[in-house]
């Protein structure tokens, strides 16, 4: 018997889909999309049909009075997978956003493995980020904090994690941007120096899945990846889309260029050629790491049980004071309903001695 939070999100919608392919006795979906979840029902008929089990949706805010009502009206599963996040990098880029974002990452995941404790549930999976390893932004320091405080809970309830790449083209990022613009007929804009790794939506699902079923306490699950064979940057990936389209991209040297393209002003090679207009440049905004990784110096690592998965074994030291701190902390501000980021970051940085983030000033907002 299962419960996903969060699970009409592209990571959530691959993990329920994984579940209900097993045909459970019971799966049901909390996610605060309406719409969304109304997709993942269509998808999941489309593609599967039905099971004998209980399936159902409910449109709840993890944070809400009404998720506690519906935890305490039943409460009755083996299996807790909680795929909520706030994702974006750009998250951080208001002091509002960004209290949010503790909020989602970090306070509902300590709220609700604290109720799935409660209830003696058998297992609690939460999906991390790479960004968690080393992190350079809020977002990836958000998780690494969540991640200490499970270490924390682990000790009552068997838990488990997952870091894991980009997911390809799923809702909001840079990919999903990508379809976007061509049907909107707009240029592609992507940074030229920051490589990522990619995996698919059902790997995302698969890796959650087989993480929260197989892994064992405290153990947080990562893809193993080729740096050789699977890093790539956002420019080499948008050219190689576009080919896969049947269009030439055409670089543009600004984003004025790249905007005017569709108004005939430019002045096309000849040929027969169906050209795309693009713009790439360096990244200069706040938090984007040039590169990725999935574990630390410092951490024990099992690469020999899975093939293409690797484990982080090392329980990760925390100090119980200090997440007592931080708790209390982000209660203050929340309570006088003021703060600014920079008091948010002092916060991680309390928590985070070695956080090195990065801030420039410019966010993706500021950008096309």
């Amino acid at each position: 018997m299962f419960l996903v939070l969060g699970g009409a999100g592209s990571i959530g919608q691959a993990v329920t889909k994984e579940i209900f392919k097993r045909n459970p006795k019971k799966l049901h979906v909390v996610d605060i999309s309406e719409n969304n979840l109304v997709e993942l029902v269509r998808d999941v008929r489309s593609s599967f049909g039905y099971i004998d089990g209980d399936f159902k949706t409910f449109a709840l805010d993890i944070g809400s009075k009404q998720y506690d009502a519906f935890w305490n009206s039943d409460g009755n599963y083996d299996f807790v997978l909680n795929l909520s996040a706030l994702k974006h990098v750009r998250s951080e880029k208001d002091p509002f956003t960004l209290m949010r974002m503790v909020e989602v990452n970090i306070l509902n995941t300590l709220k609700t493995v604290r109720q799935a404790k409660a209830k003696g549930i058998n297992k609690y999976f939460c999906v991390s980020t790479d960004k968690a390893a080393n992190p350079v932004n809020m977002m990836g320091a958000s998780k690494r904090i969540m991640e200490l405080f499970l270490m924390r809970e682990s000790d009552d309830i068997s838990i488990s994690m997952a870091r894991f790449a980009n997911v390809a083209f799923s809702d909001g990022s840079l990919l999903h941007g990508f379809n976007q613009r061509i049907q909107k007929k707009q240029p592609i804009v992507a940074p030229n120096d920051i490589k990522r790794y990619f995996v698919t939506p059902q790997e995302s699902g698969e890796l959650c899945l087989m993480s929260c079923l197989l892994g064992e306490n405290k153990d947080i699950f990562f893809p193993k990846l080729s740096e050789e064979l699977h890093l790539i940057t956002f420019s080499e990936i948008a050219e190689n889309y576009l080919k896969a389209l049947d269009y030439t991209p055409f670089i543009c040297d600004s984003e004025e260029q790249a905007r005017q393209f569709f108004n005939g002003e430019n002045q096309m090679p000849q040929g027969e050629l169906n050209y795309w207009p693009c713009f790439f440049s360096q990244s200069d905004t706040t938090g984007e790491k040039d590169f990725e990784e999935f574990f630390m110096d410092g951490e024990t690592l099992d690469l020999d049980r899975f093939e293409n998965l690797g484990i982080v074994k090392s329980s990760l030291s925390f100090e119980g004071q200090k997440l007592d701190e931080f708790l209390s902390r982000v209660g203050e501000l929340m309570e006088k309903q003021q703060w600014t980021k920079i008091d948010l970051v002092e916060i991680f940085h309390h928590i985070l001695p070695s956080f090195q983030h990065m801030e420039t000033g410019k966010y993706l907002d500021a950008k096309m």
